[in-house]
């Protein structure tokens, strides 16, 4: 039996091993936010304190990703893989020695290299190793486990921090990485491009500074104001460091990211989809976690709880969605996907403070069915699009959609609905004293905190109002991210094809060579 063969016969239990891999980094995406009140007591940080906990991850793992990328196509996806495992998962147990926030926050940015050396090298493995009619499939079941993780991490954060102290937040991804690393050792097979070229250093450092600038400006602009100087600044030297990435592209011999592949709609659109996919669901995610716990009064764990219809949505969806373009194509499947998101967005706007668990889990299942939908075929389409000899680059970039995209979400839709709450609240918070004032227009928990220090009558009118001006602000919030998965649903049916062209022999991946080996042996 070949090498090819046994690879062929051994993809499904490769597969698992690879999407256990990116299950811990999706949990890792919600699960710390839940921790967050309790790093505050446990090493008495200030809100910049928790929120460089949460962003240091965030801005590594963006900045570094088309870079491990492109290392992991140079050096091998394999070599990639079981460096990150090791990074991540040994940055994870580290946190039993920190004792202070800057500790944490140099081993969530160690984390965060880990998880950028993890998630291209995975979907670029899959693409080198499934052949054309089964790798929609594949990449099916890597989307919905990425997204179980996202959907169970407040659930699993709620549960462990009721049994356990705060590093079980980290710690649960240590046994994670142990086994997928010890099981990938057999299971996963190696690859890389037979051709890479010199290496584009400058490239890859005007990618990284570009995307490290974007999305600092997206974090900070929720809180600093769009229009703050510092923002701006960022901007701007994001648009400036990213027209000089696409001008030396264009001119090297040996560029880190073709250009050329965004003249293919597959490549281009189905980023774009993407993009839409995280920008609504971690705006969502930002926002219901508030309306859960402010405006209904859920405990964390109630909380997470309710979501996990969300991940169970997304699974299901996710993994079926190849049998759905099989039948009536990648264009109309993503375009209805989106379609059906832009509804179920735009149904928040009928909302109360008095809305029934059912509905919003079944609002939860609803939502994670319309997104899982479109998050397969789409990355399907962007992997297919690319020689499978750069899939590692082609990856990093559909990762890199899914982190500038979801930044995107929370900054500006978290913005829309701040604005709009503040707007809201104003009579609620007019008669109070100006030091309570200030808390109650900043954000529904402030408006709570402060509740609880007013006579029982008075903080029970300024919750009911908060609770009001929240839920109407959210409503207009994740309409306006309707509005833009809307349009994207009609940027799909006009420029997305409908199905992958004919592949030549070049570009066949190492699956469809098994396959043929095997029908020999």
């Amino acid at each position: 039996m070949t090498t090819a063969t046994r690879i062929y016969e051994r993809r499904w239990k490769m597969l698992a091993v690879l999407s256990l891999s990116m299950m811990i980094i999706g949990l890792d995406n919600t699960i710390v936010n839940v921790a967050l009140p309790t790093l505050q007591r446990q090493f008495t940080a200030s809100a910049s304190d928790l929120q460089w906990i949460v962003d240091a991850y965030l801005l590594v793992f963006a900045a570094a990703l088309l870079t491990m990328g492109t290392l992991g196509d140079r050096f091998g996806r394999k070599r990639a893989l079981q460096g990150g495992l090791i990074l991540f998962g040994g940055a994870s147990a580290a946190v039993i020695f920190a004792d202070g926030v800057t500790q944490l926050i140099v081993l969530r940015i160690l984390m965060g290299l880990g998880a950028a050396l993890i998630m291209p090298a995975t979907l670029s493995i899959i693409t080198n190793v499934f052949p054309r009619e089964e790798r929609g499939r594949a990449i099916g079941v890597w989307a919905g486990t990425a997204a179980i993780g996202i959907g169970l991490g407040p659930l699993a954060g709620g549960l462990l921090l009721e049994v356990f102290s705060w590093s079980s937040v980290f710690l649960i991804n240590v046994p994670v990485a142990i086994v997928a690393l010890l099981l990938g050792i057999k299971l996963v097979p190696d690859s890389r491009d037979p051709a890479p070229g010199a290496f584009d250093l400058i490239g890859a450092t005007l990618s990284a500074t570009a995307l490290l600038a974007l999305v600092w400006s997206v974090i900070e602009a929720p809180s600093r104001g769009w229009t703050s100087t510092a923002v701006i600044a960022g901007l701007v030297a994001a648009a400036l460091l990213t027209t000089g990435f696409i001008a030396w592209e264009r001119r090297v011999a040996s560029p880190m990211l073709n250009l050329a592949y965004f003249r293919n709609p597959r490549f281009s659109i189905g980023s774009l989809a993407i993009s839409i996919i995280f920008f609504s669901l971690m705006a969502a995610i930002f926002a219901l976690t508030q309306f859960l716990q402010f405006a209904l009064g859920y405990s964390a764990l109630q909380a997470g709880a309710t979501m996990v219809p969300l991940a169970l949505g997304l699974m299901l969806s996710a993994i079926n969605s190849s049998r759905l373009v099989a039948r009536f194509g990648t264009k109309r499947v993503v375009a209805v996907g989106m379609l059906l998101l832009a509804l179920t967005l735009s149904a928040t706007v009928l909302w109360t403070p008095a809305l029934s668990a059912w509905l919003v889990t079944s609002w939860l299942f609803v939502l994670g069915l319309a997104m899982g939908s479109v998050m397969a075929p789409a990355t399907d389409a962007v992997m297919g699009s690319v020689p499978p000899a750069k899939a590692g680059v082609a990856s990093a970039m559909n990762d890199v959609t899914r982190q500038v995209g979801g930044a995107l979400g929370v900054a500006i839709v978290g913005s829309l609905i701040g604005t709009i709450y503040t707007s809201r609240v104003g009579d609620a918070a007019a008669g109070l004293p100006a030091a309570l004032r200030g808390p109650v227009e900043a954000s529904i928990g402030g408006a709570n905190a402060v509740a609880t220090r007013l006579p029982s009558a008075a903080g029970a009118h300024l919750t009911s109002a908060a609770a009001d001006a929240f839920t109407t602000a959210l409503g207009y919030g994740l309409l306006a991210a309707a509005a833009v998965a809307l349009i994207g649903a009609g940027i799909v049916m006009w420029r997305l094809p409908a199905r992958h062209g004919t592949a030549t022999k070049a570009e066949e991946p190492l699956g469809s060579l098994a396959a043929a080996a095997e029908a020999k042996s």
